[in-house]
């Protein structure tokens, strides 16, 4: 790819050009990879690999940072088919339209997807392009199905599912401009559309967003950012939103459901699925109905809880759950590090002895099969479901009724809409909130809320949630912004929004390798005033591929400062995660 062109050098010797192709990027494009480079610590290739490149037509001119170009008209397509929205719907719509970046702050089935459509809408009457971020492809088929039906065939979906031939289906519909939005996956934000007005990101609160892999960017941040230089609007939309979104951006509001039913919490004791429970799913199949079964992914970590009081041993230097390193005999904070003995007695209660083990999705579904012979489970999670077939599949079954109860992890509290749930059981809450995570309230909090937000959407319903915190959860059931305000005065001066975090990963094959690089790296990091060391020493998986892994975390005021810090030491041997939200 050519960046620019140069005098020819005279100290190498250079090649021909062999061959020149049709696609390009675009300044915009090269300017946005510039920064993610630079910002989240990769190559400038690297960089550029996210996005698609722009297809040259002979005779037109490229699309730059300042687009004019115009998408085809599609208001003969468009004319008078937008939703009809409630007056609550209309007032949030309304508002949108008024402010460049904004957070829809509605909680669940209060018609959210509604007001984005009639935003695209707008947005494509004014001859420019959207697009539709949703955190992960398993929401993708329900939505293609919503928005088809406003939209037809200037829609498109996105994601890394995709074959190599659709994909080159619909770049060929994007750079005939027949496309007004692109939905998908975080991918679907560096597809090359030519004059972008609208980026919508739904379920903005989700860590899907975040990438794992170098370059280690955020899509919803990507999606301000992006819109910022391209003059296009932003809006994002959670009936959970993250702290930090709704510390930065205003807020609008869509406070009741669409349909208002009765939803009935009752909170039990315990740490596994009971008989008592799978009573209740039996007496609602038997009713006609559907149920939901959630469980918690057992993750890296084991953390000791009580029994008795649900409390998971913290360190008392964090406020995170201790990680329970049984060969080692000993439990570790992985944020400062601290260590001690494993514990037996509760620091909370007193009661004795404290216990680790939790329940996996295959022994929930065993246990469920067995008190309740004609139930068919249709289990939803990432080992299940692995394809977006498999994933069509499986809604089309629970839709019509074939299958009676959704049993599965994190993948159940995504935004699917469900007429049929009326009961929920939602297990392992004070794991979620014992997590060794400086988030473990707002993730547990966030979590209940999603998950219970599937079930009585048409209809009342009953949700159980294990929990020796019902005290805690009961506070915010209702209102997740009274959360969020308590949950400022939590992470103040400590956590994000208001400090910045960044984690520096070392791995090698040799320990003594990386652990010297870890050191060598934090005499560096010293000499920077306002730069904190949290925590350095062995990752919480310390070996992965034959490599030893050391990390290293950090804390600033000031996002500047910490950058030019992470700059100066940075090198081949370390990788840099700015703004993390897995610390494993």
């Amino acid at each position: 790819m050519i960046l620019k062109e140069v005098e020819k050098p005279t100290e190498f010797e250079t090649s021909e050009v062999s061959k020149v192709l049709t696609t390009y990027y675009s300044s915009g494009q090269i300017e946005i990879a510039k920064f993610i480079s630079s910002y989240y610590f990769s190559s400038l290739g690297e960089a550029l690999g996210l996005f698609v490149p722009f297809k040259s037509h002979v005779g037109t001119t490229p699309p730059c940072l300042s687009v004019a170009g115009k998408s085809k008209q599609t208001s003969d397509n468009h004319g008078g088919i937008v939703p009809t929205l409630s007056v609550d719907q209309e007032k949030a719509y309304t508002e949108l339209l008024t402010k460049e970046r904004a957070l829809l702050f509605g909680v669940t089935g209060s018609g959210k997807t509604e007001v984005f459509i009639k935003l695209m809408a707008n947005t494509i009457a004014e001859g420019k392009q959207c697009i539709f971020l949703m955190p992960e492809i398993s929401l993708t088929p329900q939505m293609q199905t919503r928005l088809e039906k406003y939209f037809d065939k200037r829609i498109v979906m996105w994601h890394s599912k995709l074959t190599k031939k659709k994909k080159e289906e619909i770049l060929e519909k994007i750079y005939n401009n027949e496309v007004d939005i692109v939905a998908g996956a975080r991918s679907a934000l560096f597809t090359p559309l030519s004059n972008l007005g609208l980026i919508i990101v739904d379920e903005e609160h989700d860590d899907s967003y975040k990438s794992m892999m170098k370059p280690r960017y955020h899509a919803r941040d990507m999606a301000v950012y992006i819109a910022s230089k391209l003059k296009a609007k932003v809006v994002m939309a959670s009936a959970t939103p993250s702290l930090s979104s709704y510390h930065k951006y205003e807020v609008v509001r869509l406070k009741k459901p669409f349909i208002e039913t009765q939803k009935h919490y009752y909170f039990v004791e315990g740490s596994t699925l009971t008989n008592q429970m799978i009573k209740k799913i039996k007496t609602n199949f038997e009713a006609g109905e559907q149920s939901l079964l959630f469980v918690p992914t057992r993750g890296n970590f084991k953390y000791l809880y009580c029994q008795k009081c649900g409390v998971t041993h913290l360190c008392p230097y964090c406020s995170v759950g201790m990680a329970l390193h049984r060969n080692v005999r000993h439990l570790k904070c992985h944020y400062c590090n601290f260590t001690e003995v494993i514990r037996t007695v509760c620091t909370h209660c007193g009661h004795e002895p404290l216990q680790s083990e939790r329940m996996g999705t295959a022994e929930a579904k065993e246990m469920v099969e067995q008190g309740i012979a004609e139930l068919v489970v249709e289990q939803f999670d990432r080992d299940s479901i692995s394809t977006a077939g498999k994933l069509k599949k499986a809604l089309k079954r629970f839709e019509n009724k074939e299958s009676h109860l959704l049993l599965g992890t994190q993948m159940l509290s995504k935004g699917h809409d469900y007429a049929n749930i009326t009961l929920s059981v939602i297990l392992g809450m004070d794991y979620i909130l014992g997590l060794g995570d400086y988030r473990a309230r707002e993730r547990a909090m966030s979590l209940l809320i999603q998950v219970a937000g599937r079930s009585g959407r048409a209809k009342s319903a009953e949700v159980i949630v294990q929990s020796q915190n019902a005290d805690f959860f009961k506070l915010y059931l209702n209102d997740y912004e009274a959360f969020l305000k308590d949950e400022m005065l939590f992470v103040e001066d400590m956590y994000p929004p208001f400090v910045s975090l960044a984690r520096i990963l070392i791995s090698h094959v040799k320990e003594e390798k990386a652990s010297k690089t870890t050191l060598d790296t934090v005499t560096k990091l010293k000499t920077f005033e306002g730069v904190e060391i949290v925590g350095h020493g062995k990752a919480p998986i310390e070996r992965i591929a034959n490599k030893y892994r050391f990390n290293i975390l950090l804390r600033c005021n000031k996002r500047s400062v910490l950058l030019k810090a992470l700059h100066a030491v940075n090198n081949p041997l370390i990788e840099i995660d700015m703004d993390p939200v897995e610390f494993s």
